[in-house]
C-alpha cells in the first residue's frame, strides 16, 4: 500500500511533520537527485542525562535509543560536554528517579554488569562515576550503524528570559556569553560557536530550543537574528508551552510568524524547523525520549556530513510519520510524498 499527496510548496505540512527547502536561497530549478543517492538517519538532538538535569547514566540513555532504531543521537546536557571525572552521589541519582520504579543502580548494573559500574566509598554515602562520551563510542559504534554526536545545550539568561541554544558536533564546550538583551544573547552564542566552527574546521549546528519556555523568544526576535537558521518547531517537553496561550503564539505559528518576517523585512531565509525530545526522564515520568525526532537524508552516517545535510535542508521532523520519499517539482511549485503507512 503507498499513500502519496501532493501540495502546494508554501503549505504547512500538518502538525506532525515539517519539511523546508531552501528554495529562497536558491530560486533557479532545484536537482532532487540526492534523493537517489543517500538514505534517511533517525536522529534525536536533544537528550539529557545524569551529567546534568538527567535521571539516568548516559550509556543507559544511548542503548534505549539504539534499541528503538534511532541511527544517530546527541547527548546535549546544560553547558558541559560528557568528558573528564565527575563523580555523582548514589543517593543523589536514585532521588531523581520517579517514585515506584525500580532502583537506577540495580538496572544500571543488570545491564552493563559490575565490571563496568564503578562505585567508591562506604555504604550510604557511595558515588558513582560518570562515563565519558569517549568511553561509551566503543560499545555502540562499532558496527557502523549508530552514532553519538557531541553536543551542549547552550543554557543563558537574560533577566527573566531563557535563552537556550543546542550546539550540534561541537569540539569544545561553549560558556554562556551573556548579553544586553534577548536577540544580542542569541546572537553572542551564535558567533562563539560559529568562531569554534571555522577555528576547528568542522560544521557545527545549532538550533533555539523551546522559544516559549517562560515566553522567552518572541516570533519578533527570532526573526531578527537571521544568523540562526533552525529551532525547535517541537519539543517533547510538557512544560515548554508548547501550544501558547492566548496572549502568545504557538511554537508553530511562532514559524510562521518569524518566517514572514524575516521574508519580508530581512530579506532572510526561512528557519528550518526541528523535532526533539528534551528528554530527562527515564524511569517513568512525562519528560520522556520518543516524542520528536529528525530524519536526515545522508549518504553515510557521519556528523559532518549529517549536519551539512540538514544545513542544506535535506531533512524533516516528525512526531510519528515516516516518509518513504519526497520530490519537489519546480515547475508546478508542489511536493510528492510518498508516505509509509502504518495501522490504525
Amino acid at each position: 500500500m503507498k499513500a502519496k499527496i501532493c501540495v502546494p510548496l508554501l503549505l504547512l505540512l500538518a502538525l506532525v511533520f515539517v519539511i523546508f527547502y531552501r528554495e529562497w536561497s536558491e530560486p533557479e530549478e532545484r536537482s532532487v537527485e540526492w534523493i537517489e543517492e543517500g538514505r534517511w538517519f533517525k536522529g534525536n538532538t536533544h537528550t539529557h542525562s545524569l551529567w546534568s538535569d538527567g535521571n539516568d547514566f548516559p550509556e543507559m540513555i544511548v542503548d534505549w535509543y539504539k534499541k528503538e532504531g534511532y541511527d544517530f543521537l546527541s547527548l546535549s546536557d546544560h553547558n558541559i560536554l560528557s568528558r573528564g571525572q565527575k563523580w555523582m552521589p548514589l543517593k543523589q541519582i536514585e532521588k531523581r528517579r520517579q517514585k515506584g520504579d525500580s532502583g537506577t543502580l540495580a538496572k544500571y548494573l543488570e545491564r552493563f554488569g559490575r565490571d563496568w559500574v564503578e562505585l567508591r566509598g562506604e555504604p550510604g554515602s557511595e558515588e558513582i562515576r560518570l562515563k565519558t562520551l569517549e568511553e561509551i563510542r566503543p560499545r555502540f559504534e562499532k558496527n557502523g550503524d549508530f552514532l553519538l554526536i557531541e553536543a551542549e545545550e547552550i543554557t543563558d539568561k537574560f533577566r527573566q528570559y531563557h535563552i537556550h541554544i543546542n550546539a550540534i558536533n561541537l569540539g569544545e564546550v561553549i560558556k554562556p556569553q551573556g548579553g544586553g538583551s534577548v536577540v544580542e544573547t542569541m546572537r553572542n552564542n551564535l558567533r562563539t560557536v560559529k568562531e569554534q566552527s571555522e577555528r576547528l574546521n568542522r560544521p557545527i549546528l545549532t538550533h533555539l530550543n523551546h522559544p516559549n519556555f517562560h515566553w522567552s523568544v518572541t516570533p519578533q526576535q527570532l526573526a531578527e537574528v537571521v544568523e540562526e537558521q533552525f529551532f525547535e518547531v517541537y519539543n517533547g517537553h510538557p512544560g515548554i508551552n508548547h501550544l501558547g496561550d492566548t496572549n502568545h503564539p504557538s511554537d508553530e505559528a511562532i514559524w510562521d510568524m518569524a518566517n514572514t518576517l524575516r521574508m519580508l523585512l530581512h530579506d532572510a531565509p526561512p528557519l528550518f524547523g526541528v523535532a526533539t525530545d528534551d528528554s530527562h526522564y527515564y524511569h517513568g515520568g512525562n519528560v520522556s525520549p520518543g516524542r520528536g525526532w529528525v530524519m536526515v537524508w545522508s549518504e553515510e552516517l557521519d556528523a559532518n556530513q549529517l549536519v551539512k545535510s540538514m544545513e542544506r535542508g535535506e531533512f524533516y521532523a516528525s512526531t510519528g510519520v515516516v516518509l518513504k520519499e519526497v520530490k519537489y517539482d519546480q515547475g508546478s511549485r508542489k511536493h510528492l510524498i510518498e508516505i509509509i503507512p502504518t495501522e490504525g
